[in-house]
């Protein structure tokens, strides 16, 4: 039986916990999961930790095939963008992206993450033309959910993906971003070259990818790929 090493960011984190104990029951294998920020992904590997898989946004994996860092990838699921405000709190209108751009200027304090999300979040302020007028309100989160923060009554607004937002206590996930501002983020698993168990690992990838993943998948805020 493998021990395979398996390190993947919070955005796959809630149907991971569901789909490995599984996997570890059928199989025998042992799965240790490492969970690590978007942004220092390709920095450990290429530091020389030993990991058997990646999981990570799609476009981070094909950042590390071309670096000859993963030999391959599979697509496992796609998640949107997600607005959260305190529990009990007054909901923001997110009809479209006009009415988000008046409510983050109307916000008092706003979080986003370092990941994806927060990536296009800033360019999406950017764009509407406010990033300069909500500079000093606007925090990226690293090392926790943006909606424990937005919990604590720390921020006033929250961004994330919706599947990151979903089992956090005390928020109200108020919805999707409007559909004219989504944005949809892949997430994909890749072996790393020089795997020491590679087989087992293309093994739980397979288990990802089962039919009887997908209500799993769905049921925390992602859509099979």
């Amino acid at each position: 039986m493998a021990e395979i090493r398996v390190m993947l960011s919070a955005a796959f984190k809630e149907a991971y916990l569901v789909l490995v104990p599984q996997f570890e029951q059928a199989t025998g294998h042992k799965v240790e999961s490492l969970w690590v920020s978007t942004a220092n992904m390709r920095s450990r590997l290429e530091g020389g930790e030993a990991v058997d898989l990646v999981i990570g946004p799609t476009v981070r994996l094909d950042e590390m095939i071309k670096a000859g860092l993963v030999s391959d990838r599979t697509d496992l699921a796609s998640s949107g963008v997600g607005v959260a405000v305190k529990a009990g709190a007054p909901r923001p209108d997110l009809s479209s992206g006009a009415a988000l751009k008046r409510a983050v200027l109307a916000a008092k304090s706003i979080v986003y993450s370092t990941g994806p999300s927060g990536i296009y979040l800033a360019a999406l302020f950017e764009r509407m033309g406010i990033s300069d007028e909500i500079r000093s309100k606007v925090r990226q989160i690293q090392g926790e959910p943006t909606g424990a923060v937005v919990a604590r009554g720390e921020a006033e607004i929250g961004f994330q993906q919706m599947s990151e937002l979903l089992p956090v206590p005390g928020i109200d996930l108020v919805g999707p971003l409007p559909p004219d501002v989504q944005e949809i983020t892949t997430f994909s698993a890749g072996v790393p070259v020089g795997a020491r168990q590679s087989q087992a690992a293309k093994a739980l990838v397979a288990h990802f990818k089962a039919p009887a993943a997908m209500a799993v998948i769905r049921k925390w805020g992602m859509e099979p790929a």
